[in-house]
């Protein structure tokens, strides 16, 4: 067998279908799945159950899956060893970022990046914590930037700067009048929050929630933006929570009704992620350098209690 039909197994595995494998492969479906079934010949066994829709692995084919995604990321490894010796930092690099992130920190390392490394091709693409797991696993992101800890085997995790949560309270509000707030003088069922998917979102809800359950307003929103979530507290409909980084580019007239609230501050942790298999490292760690160098300057936090971004059960 070959590592080439390997990632045809592979690429059949997590689509569940033979002519979408193909595709993502660039060859034909009929070229794809003669190789496939060479496999299974040389090997004796079926690899996958045809005859259900969508295809599923058998159990014998689930196992020789695990060890084909292996014995690929080490076949990839040899390149990658071969550029490191090298000291070449350059080629195609897929980056993940998670929505609450992207806006603030993007624009502060990439141009600084691109220049110092032109040989690297950044292909960056905005996806939620969950999506970027499985593109992890799945070989199809090199790294991502989230909030962190996941607490996930096989995901290794650089903490790149602890940001604090920083309150929206508009004028109208009983805490307006205070210069530093406590989690205390907040109301879980006041607070307006990003849609189910956010990270945040779920930070927020750990922060604050404390066992208690979340009553229905008269109204519902679904949003994704930050902006949003201002502008409804604005009108009297709440309060909200932002990162910290965000609040650098409010009006002067909104950066008013910000409150930090008292240490240790409650944060998030926001970390370069990448899977254990340890590709690429030499463009992770210029990254991590690259970005350690923007973000010193506006982090500059230390007595802080990080906050989970996951959901609490």
């Amino acid at each position: 067998m070959t590592i080439t039909q390997l990632q045809y197994v592979l690429a059949v595995a997590e689509h569940k279908n033979f002519t979408l494998a193909a595709e993502k492969c660039f060859v034909t479906q009929p070229t794809l799945s003669m190789q496939i079934q060479k496999i299974e010949e040389e090997l004796n066994i079926l690899i996958f159950d045809r005859s259900k829709k969508p295809i599923q692995l058998t159990d014998i084919g689930q196992k020789i899956v695990n060890q084909a995604k292996n014995i690929v990321n080490e076949a990839n490894r040899i390149q990658d060893i071969v550029e490191q010796q090298k000291g070449f930092i350059g080629g195609e690099f897929r980056l993940g970022i998670i929505p609450t992130i992207m806006p603030t920190l993007l624009p502060m390392f990439l141009n600084n990046f691109i220049k110092k490394y032109p040989k690297v091709k950044l292909l960056i693409e905005e996806l939620n914590t969950d999506d970027i797991i499985v593109k992890l696993k799945n070989g199809h992101l090199d790294a991502a930037i989230a909030a962190t800890p996941l607490e996930d085997e096989k995901i290794k995790e650089i903490v790149l700067y602890f940001e604090p949560f920083v309150a929206y309270i508009p004028e109208h509000h009983s805490v307006y009048q205070k210069e530093e707030i406590e989690v205390s003088d907040l109301n879980i069922n006041e607070i307006l929050l990003l849609q189910d998917g956010h990270c945040f979102r779920d930070g927020i809800l750990n922060l604050c929630k404390n066992g208690t359950d979340i009553e229905q307003n008269n109204f519902q929103i679904q949003s994704g933006s930050f902006e949003t979530l201002i502008k409804l507290a604005d009108e009297g409909l709440g309060t909200t929570l932002l990162p910290y980084l965000h609040t650098l580019d409010l009006k002067e007239s909104d950066k008013l009704k910000l409150r930090n609230f008292k240490e240790p501050k409650p944060a998030r942790e926001v970390s370069l992620i990448y899977p254990k298999s340890e590709l690429k490292m030499q463009i992770i760690d210029a990254l991590r350098s690259t970005i350690a160098g923007v973000v010193k300057g506006a982090i500059v936090f230390q007595n802080v209690q990080i906050i989970s971004p996951l959901q609490k059960k």
